[in-house]
């Protein structure tokens, strides 16, 4: 009997992926284990292994669809076997042969709603494409469906975009606004002489107040920037967040660091100040254990972290991705920037184990890195903390009664009222300072 082979739960919490590509077709002899498919997570993009060996008699579904986990992604028999399409076998008692009979479970999964885009804009919904490489497009005047996609699967990239620009790409139409009809109501006149007259939209029953005056674009949001949604609106809605500021002098880190850099870069290691600021966090942890906390709110107990998993924030295409260092307390800071490293290229490429995605018990994003000054940075929930990092500007400042130039990083601390007051944010934030400032307090291992 042919197998229906159905998509499997990929990671933690996984419920659905975007398919990508097939990497076999119908027909095709394959291998236990060879590749099926890649999906794409809300985590990662995922090849999908074969359960067995055979002969692929039936494919489920094409690149850019949703498939739901526990969904049939495809048919696999025997050599000159025919696809069984909704049949699998039941039970019978021993040593009488099973029949096959319709499975109402087995069904091939249904084809999304087709994207209203695709009528109205020319197909742009139909394009593989992050919602920044769209805007993007729209913002260079480049439609998007004449361009042909050098990332993974056909996706189109932002360098596409440019490289279609610096071509003197065709600019994407857009069409005139449609007049919005009127009429005339009277208001109040400020100075209470009686009424005047205001022009606002047409109230007709069953129809909007007023008309779109210009192309609109309508993009699903699913994957990763689904799964970013969600937590963020977690995040709001259960902890009490309150943003601790200040600032710090990190003259002397920016001395090491220079020293430092040239030697490892020989190295294939990029020695960022993030890798201090790691380091840094740990120490102060380990003294406000509050801070590396979470709160059980079924149990109503806090849950108090002996050990020290650090997220670090990656900027990617696809949004904001959160990579793991474990155990950052067991780690020197080469250690700790060279796993940045390889996790933050993962977490870009879409190619990090979910596993280096979870369990962090502190966060840390760097919005200095964009030329950001101040922020307000969302919880990792559950987490009770994150810093956020300023940028490093060198301006004048008063050291013991002496206008100098020194080196200034702003910092962002928000932290869960619930369990954290302001107080013990403040120390524990001053502590970490303490350490950029003074890089001597911990120690620097840099062979």
């Amino acid at each position: 009997m042919p197998l229906d082979f159905k998509f499997p739960d990929v990671g933690e919490g996984t419920t659905e992926g975007t398919l990508i590509k097939w990497l076999v077709k119908e027909g095709d002899t394959i291998k236990a284990d060879q590749p099926l498919a890649e999906i794409e997570t809300d985590k990662a993009v995922v090849e999908i292994p074969a359960p067995r060996a055979g002969v692929i008699l039936k494919l489920f579904g094409k690149a850019g669809e949703i498939v739901k986990v526990g969904s049939v992604l495809a048919q696999i028999g025997d050599a000159g076997e025919r696809s069984g399409i909704g049949m699998t076998p039941t039970p019978s008692p021993a040593g009488i042969p099973s029949k096959p009979v319709p499975a109402a479970a087995t069904t091939p999964p249904q084809k999304p709603a087709a994207n209203p885009m695709n009528a109205s804009a020319g197909g742009v919904g139909s394009v593989l494409a992050t919602p920044s490489t769209r805007q993007l497009a729209r913002q260079l005047g480049i439609d998007i469906t004449t361009l042909k996609g050098t990332g993974p699967a056909g996706r189109i990239t932002d360098d596409d975009v440019k490289r279609a620009q610096s071509l003197g790409g065709n600019a994407a139409s857009t069409p005139k606004p449609t007049p919005t009809s009127t009429l005339s109501s009277p208001v109040a006149s400020p100075n209470g002489m009686g009424p005047r007259l205001l022009n606002v939209p047409s109230l007709e029953p069953g129809k909007p107040a007023w008309k779109p005056e210009g192309t609109e674009e309508r993009i699903p949001i699913k994957g990763i920037r689904k799964t970013i949604s969600d937590r963020m609106v977690k995040s709001m809605f259960t902890a009490v967040q309150v943003t601790h500021m200040d600032e710090v002098d990190v003259t002397e880190l920016v001395k090491l660091r220079e020293k430092k850099k040239e030697e490892l870069k020989k190295k294939g290691i990029s020695l960022t100040y993030l890798a201090f600021v790691v380091k840094a966090s740990v120490a102060a942890l380990k003294n406000h254990p509050w801070m590396n906390a979470s709160i059980d709110d079924a149990s109503g107990e806090a849950v108090y972290k002996r050990y020290y998993h650090i997220g670090i924030a990656v900027d990617t295409e696809d949004g904001l991705m959160v990579v793991v260092i474990r155990d950052a307390d067991k780690k020197s800071i080469v250690e700790i920037a060279k796993e940045m490293q390889t996790l933050a290229q993962q977490a870009r490429e879409r190619t990090v184990a979910p596993e280096n995605l979870r369990g962090s018990t502190f966060t840390i994003t760097n919005i200095g890195s964009l030329g950001g000054t101040y922020a307000t940075p969302v919880i990792n929930w559950p987490e009770v903390g994150i810093l956020g990092l300023g940028k490093i500007a060198q301006r004048p400042v008063v050291v013991e009664g002496k206008i100098m130039p020194r080196h200034m990083m702003t910092v962002s601390l928000t932290f869960d009222h619930r369990l954290i007051d302001g107080a013990q944010a403040v120390r524990f934030c001053n502590e970490v300072l303490q350490h950029l400032e003074d890089p001597g307090l911990f120690l620097v291992d840099v062979v």
